[in-house]
């Protein structure tokens, strides 16, 4: 792919290289051998619990497990060299009613979609989580923000991105049936047809509501991706200059703290609770004053009664009027 040029013609060409690798990617992933080794892509066993999940993410001795400490009081141990954590060790904090879980999880290093040094264990439980924090050393260089990136993106985490706004429908007969709302730089009806025979897929209804890319429409295709939010908190800033974190400032989703002396914790906190945008919902028993100490949190996307309802007990909605 990186010998070809990107132009019109080898559009169609690198279309079909992009699927050829997500599906090879996917069939590394989910491993087709029965007997020994054990899956690749099992996460550790920490039992989900609070009302949502946070996963610290980073290379090792960033200053994760000091800042597990600091936020929820946990222990997990603290050492100057690199790996001290093996395992991932959870903590809760309590912030404006709702538990949040957060999970140390091990320093991943360059490689790890690949599963090296346990990369894959950290990064199947990080696809369990509602939010990611990627930690990063403020005297490291920026290029680590990039390594991590690539390293979740490999295996399927999408980071602060929406869904693609498409629409693909298999059908029984009828060919490949490509419509679009706007018109398209990236995708023809070749290209879509080849990365469409790639999946063995030959009859489906594909409509597009902005310019999407190939990669985008494999995204849909594949199916298994995750979107989740994340943001990057730059730790140890009392060793860098005050010039050096007026640059990182520019950086979007971020957000400066020392784990360390404890700077800056409550606006992460902060920024904690608005990417993981919850409903907070305090309920009121018949003839009495409301109950504002222990509001029944919701996720933004899941907010209809029905919701409410399966939080509290599963047979609130067979009994519901």
């Amino acid at each position: 792919m990186a010998r070809t040029q990107k132009n019109k013609a080898t559009a169609h060409h690198l279309g079909l290289l992009k699927a050829k690798l997500a599906k090879l990617r996917r069939e590394l992933l989910t491993p087709t051998s029965k007997g020994g080794g054990g899956a690749g892509g099992e996460g550790f066993d920490v039992t989900k619990s609070g009302d949502s999940r946070v996963g610290l993410v980073g290379f090792p001795s960033v200053g994760k497990s000091t800042l597990l400490n600091k936020l929820t009081g946990t222990f997990s141990e603290v050492a100057s060299y690199e790996f001290t954590t093996l395992t991932c060790i959870p903590g809760v904090i309590t912030y404006r009613g709702a538990k949040i879980q957060l999970l140390d999880l091990p320093g991943i290093i360059e490689g790890a979609k690949d599963g090296k040094g346990r990369g894959r264990q950290v990064i199947s439980t990080a696809r369990t989580c509602n939010c990611i924090l990627i930690v990063l050393d403020a005297i490291k260089p920026i290029t680590h923000k990039r390594l991590i990136e690539k390293e979740l993106e490999g295996f399927g985490i999408r980071l602060n991105k929406q869904p693609p706004n498409l629409t693909f429908r298999k059908k029984d007969k009828g060919g490949i049936n490509f419509t679009s709302t706007v018109t398209n730089t990236n995708l023809d009806l070749d290209t879509v047809k080849a990365i469409c025979s790639e999946y063995r897929i030959h009859n489906a209804d594909i409509t597009l509501r902005y310019d999407a890319t190939a990669d985008d429409l494999i995204d849909v295709i594949e199916g298994s991706r995750i979107y989740m939010p994340c943001i990057y908190v730059i730790n140890k800033i009392d060793q860098i200059t005050l010039e050096e974190l007026e640059i990182l400032d520019k950086l979007p989703h971020y957000c400066p703290v020392s784990a360390h002396l404890e700077w800056n914790l409550d606006g992460l906190l902060e920024k904690i609770w608005e990417y993981l945008n919850l409903t907070r919902i305090y309920t009121k028993p018949k003839g009495m004053n409301p109950d504002y100490e222990d509001p029944v949190i919701l996720s933004s996307k899941k907010r209809t009664v029905e919701d409410f309802c399966e939080r509290i007990h599963k047979d609130m909605v067979k009994q519901f009027k």
